[in-house]
């Protein structure tokens, strides 16, 4: 079988940087965008001759996911460049998952259109709250008219795989608020719904307001009220929870057979294949400032700075191009992962699947140690503080013992991750 991996492509540019951020984005730089976009293309030509060079089999590319910034703010012949590129320098599945970041503000039909015929299937919509106040606070600049229009916008440019993203424990926020949030979008009818508690990150605006006692703290308590209000709503409207902050429509058809395949305990059908690559633990290649990657065991990133990736990306040809794969003249941090943070990385990604979970057969089959060989007293421990539970599942005729997070479990689990870091 072919390896199979996925790519990312960072596009750090934002009309305006809100307030609660903390991703690698800028504002007011998009005259660098057309000379970043050529710099990108640079990148994944290089990567792509290194991929040829340094595996015998072509790698299988799953899943693509432009993510940000506001990958959105690229016009339709820059993005026609890139795919142009991806598909010259790599294998890329047919029904690969092809993902935009984008705000509800910044797609118009048109955009839209070109989007859907150059390739992109799947939309995440940066929706956060459909509450006037709290989009003003998170320093948004659309409002949930403009969500109404976009979604319905998206639909009838052939979209069918919509994410709406939301954010809780806001400060100020009510109960009540965040549950007018929830149905209003669910008014929308997207296939796939995140939902994300709000993390007051040291250097941002919010924490340094935070730090000076200018902004209230959120209330942790109302937050996990608020999580646990959004996991048995959604569970009614017909949502899987897949992962902790993540929940999709499933249109497969339900059995009651257990030993039958389909009753593999498995991610919904409209779950983000993407994001499932890093919880799983899988390879992907990380292209653009500040991007990450792992692949081949080494874990790296790309330098930040736009100008500087622009130089570096440019004008490889006048640097020393004996790099080994996955590294290009843009990297400039990468780890050889060993034996030990590699069950780390696994056990902390895959844990976060509430529905799947860490199975014995898959670890074994990974570092060649049963789970309990390696991790008998952290596991034992949770247990007993009703963390993770065992749970026996079906696995294609096969059984096999597998450990989720219990309901406590996803509210508290920076408690359970903390767990398998050594």
């Amino acid at each position: 079988m072919k390896p199979e991996t996925s790519i990312y492509i960072h596009v750090p540019f934002c009309k305006h940087r809100c307030a609660y951020c903390d991703f690698n984005t800028y504002a007011n730089q998009e005259d660098s965008i057309p000379a970043y976009v050529q710099a990108l293309i640079k990148e994944i030509q290089f990567v792509g001759e290194q991929t040829n060079k340094t595996s015998s089999t072509s790698q299988t590319i799953k899943t693509i996911f432009f993510g940000g910034g506001t990958p959105s703010l690229l016009s339709s012949g820059q993005f026609d460049s890139i795919f142009l590129a991806l598909f010259s320098s790599f294998n890329i599945a047919p029904n690969a998952e092809i993902t935009i970041e984008a705000n509800p503000g910044t797609v118009s039909p048109q955009k839209l259109d070109s989007i859907r015929k150059a390739g992109i299937n799947r939309i995440s919509f940066g929706v956060q709250s459909a509450n006037a106040e709290e989009l003003k606070m998170l320093e948004r600049e659309h409002n949930f008219f403009d969500v109404i229009e976009a979604v319905s916008t998206a639909r009838k440019a052939g979209f069918d795989n919509l994410n709406l993203d939301l954010i809780y424990g806001l400060p100020e926020q009510t109960l009540s608020t965040w549950q007018t949030t929830v149905k209003r979008v669910l008014d929308l009818h997207p296939e796939h719904i995140s939902a994300y508690a709000l993390t007051l990150e040291h250097g941002t605006p919010f924490g340094r307001w935070a730090e000076k006692g200018l902004l209230p703290l959120p209330n942790p308590d109302l937050a996990a009220d608020m999580y646990e209000w959004a996991c048995e709503y959604l569970s009614q409207s017909g949502y899987a929870q897949y992962e902790i902050s993540n929940w999709g429509l499933d249109g497969r058809p339900k059995t009651t057979d257990r030993n039958s395949p389909s009753a593999v305990r498995r991610p919904p059908s409209y779950a983000c294949q993407h994001n499932l690559q890093y919880w799983r633990s899988l390879p992907y290649l990380g292209l653009g400032a500040g991007a990450h990657g792992y692949v081949n065991g080494i874990r790296y990133s790309n330098v930040l700075r736009i100008k500087t990736y622009i130089e570096r990306s440019t004008n490889y040809e006048s640097r020393i191009t004996n790099y080994e794969f996955p590294l290009t003249p843009a990297t400039v941090n990468h780890h050889k992962q060993n034996l030990q943070e590699n069950m780390s990385d696994y056990m902390l990604n895959n844990l976060r699947l509430v529905q799947v979970g860490v199975a014995e057969s898959d670890f074994r089959s990974r570092f060649g140690s049963g789970l309990l060989d390696v991790y008998q007293k952290e596991i034992e421990e949770l247990i007993q503080k009703g963390l993770i539970e065992k749970k026996q599942t079906s696995e294609v005729l096969k059984t096999s013992e597998v450990y989720v997070l219990t309901k406590r479990g996803r509210l508290l689990g920076n408690q359970v991750f903390i767990k398998f870091l050594r």
